[in-house]
């Protein structure tokens, strides 16, 4: 689609979609503007960079919302965000490098995706505090947070969350959500707060590299910004008041669906 005030009010709804998506679930929400950019008429490459300067504000703006709610985890955030930060720069350098434009990665991060879809739906819920003892726990097959997790965790955790960032401009939030929740056994709107607090700073990294590349579109990328702030405190707002077993379920579908998208366009691009 030629430039243009169509494509410019596309581009703005995109925007809060993305934006909705990044705060409801602690992601980036580049799995929705990604592909929207593309439909619009960005390069496969253009549109992996526009979408991290896109993530920064939304990120932001949602996490300030659980700031207030007390729901990060900053002993998290501080071990993650450094070892996501590098990994992102790395990332985002090999994006031109990897074979076959990423698509045997993006197929691979879409079985990930649907295996963590059927381990958090799975799970079951329990509330945000953890009230239930470890026996009823146990009864009913759901994890219990491991207070004494090895710090190394939450740095894996980071380092691959923060590779997917850079290198296929997403916020990470994909990765980092279901291995807080199945790996970290950390509650699920913590681990959406903090997943979110991590992705603004994994974005920033990933945005000057791209941006020295040549590989942002900045109209794009000014009028995603645009949408995905309001989206974003949208989203953070329906997670505070969502029923903790109705959103485990929701994300569940959200990670299932998205892990359908990606491996049928993979899947429909390496046809």
């Amino acid at each position: 689609m030629d430039p243009g005030p169509l494509r410019d009010v596309l581009t703005l709804l995109a925007g809060v979609a993305t934006g909705t998506m990044s705060g409801l679930f602690g992601v980036g929400g580049a799995v929705i503007s990604t592909p929207a950019i593309r439909a619009l008429g960005a390069s496969a490459t253009i549109a992996v960079g526009t979408t991290l300067p896109s993530i920064i504000p939304g990120a932001a703006s949602g996490t300030a919302r659980y700031v207030r709610e007390q729901l990060i985890d900053f002993r998290i955030v501080t071990w993650t965000a450094p070892a996501g930060v590098v990994a992102a720069v790395v990332g985002s350098r090999l994006s031109k490098a990897v074979p076959g434009n990423g698509h045997v990665l993006m197929l691979m991060t879409a079985a990930l995706l649907g295996f963590s879809a059927w381990r958090t739906y799975a799970t079951g819920g329990r509330d945000e505090a953890g009230a239930e003892s470890d026996s009823e726990a146990a009864d009913l097959a759901l994890p219990v947070r491991d207070a004494g997790a090895s710090n190394g965790r939450y740095l894996a955790i980071g380092t691959a969350a923060g590779l997917l960032s850079g290198l296929l401009g997403v916020g990470g939030g994909i990765v980092m959500v279901p291995a807080f929740t199945q790996l970290a056994r950390v509650p699920l709107k913590t681990a959406i707060a903090t997943s979110l607090a991590c992705v603004a700073i994994f974005a920033i990294p990933g945005t000057i590299t791209h941006a020295i590349q040549g590989d942002i579109d900045w109209r794009f990328a000014l009028l995603l910004a645009v949408g995905v702030i309001p989206g974003a405190r949208l989203g953070a707002a329906l997670t505070v008041r969502a029923d903790s077993q109705r959103l485990r379920v929701v994300v569940a579908l959200f990670l299932g669906g998205t892990a359908i998208l990606y491996a049928v366009g993979e899947l429909l691009a390496l046809l």
